[in-house]
């Protein structure tokens, strides 16, 4: 397959403090890839490095083949990369509805706008069931529900997760990564999936990479990870 994302030798720094050593990964077309670790292992800015969000990098980051690194944030966006960040960043003084619309400010294709908003709605029904209510009156479970429906309003051709099951129910998360499933192989949408929940992460994806103290320490087929129990006791945790 064609790789979609590619990190070669990605360093990462906030001021004076490198968290990311020399970073190999890659996300191919349609794929789907978690990005493990424990808590301050480098998973969340590895996603803000792609996204040159508030850090210094060195290294390349590739996109369709093209660098990447060092561009503005909001041009990395307009080249089709959705970001849905931890905790969710849903305005909450906004309808369901408004913080869509924000979602699709970049494109042009104001009619092609419009027919997405029921492809969203038919993923997640709930969703245009409070197309008109305030986003902060929505539960965690419909928030983050709209956090992905919000990058998918991109028309992205990957989409960043970070931890999107973090404070919800199991049977919400259960639906959420499901529908998650059905996006990537219908949509052919790349995604780079950063969970805690590491045995759903990997049932859910089909490569992951372990980050440890910022450094890549493993990375294979998600299937033959979650199959070797002594790689799930010393890094995973289950």
């Amino acid at each position: 397959m064609t790789a979609l994302l590619e990190l070669h030798g990605v360093d990462a720094s906030y001021g004076p403090g490198q968290v990311l050593h020399g970073v190999n990964l890659e996300v191919d077309e349609g794929g789907m890839v978690a990005l493990l670790g424990a808590n301050g292992a480098g998973k969340t800015t590895t996603l803000r490095a792609i996204c040159n969000m508030g850090l210094r990098t060195r290294g390349e980051i590739r996109f369709g083949g093209k660098r990447i690194d060092g561009q503005a944030t909001e041009s990395i966006v307009r080249l089709g990369i959705g970001h849905v960040p931890e905790g969710r960043g849903t305005f909450v003084h906004l309808s369901t509805e408004e913080n869509l619309r924000l979602g699709a400010y970049v494109r042009k294709d104001r009619a092609e706008v419009e027919k997405d908003f029921d492809r969203i709605y038919a993923y997640f029904p709930r969703l245009a069931e409070r197309r008109r209510q305030q986003a902060g009156t929505l539960s965690g479970g419909e928030q983050q529900m709209l956090a992905v429906s919000r990058a998918l309003m991109l028309r992205p051709r990957l989409l960043l997760l970070d931890e999107p099951s973090f404070g919800l129910a199991p049977l919400i998360v259960q639906q959420l990564f499901e529908i998650l499933r059905v996006i990537n192989q219908g949509g052919r949408i790349g995604m780079l999936l950063v969970e805690q929940n590491a045995a759903m992460a990997l049932a859910l994806a089909d490569h992951a990479y372990l980050l440890e103290t910022g450094r890549v320490v493993m990375s294979g087929a998600a299937e033959a990870i979650r199959s070797d129990e002594s790689i799930r006791r010393s890094y995973l945790g289950y």
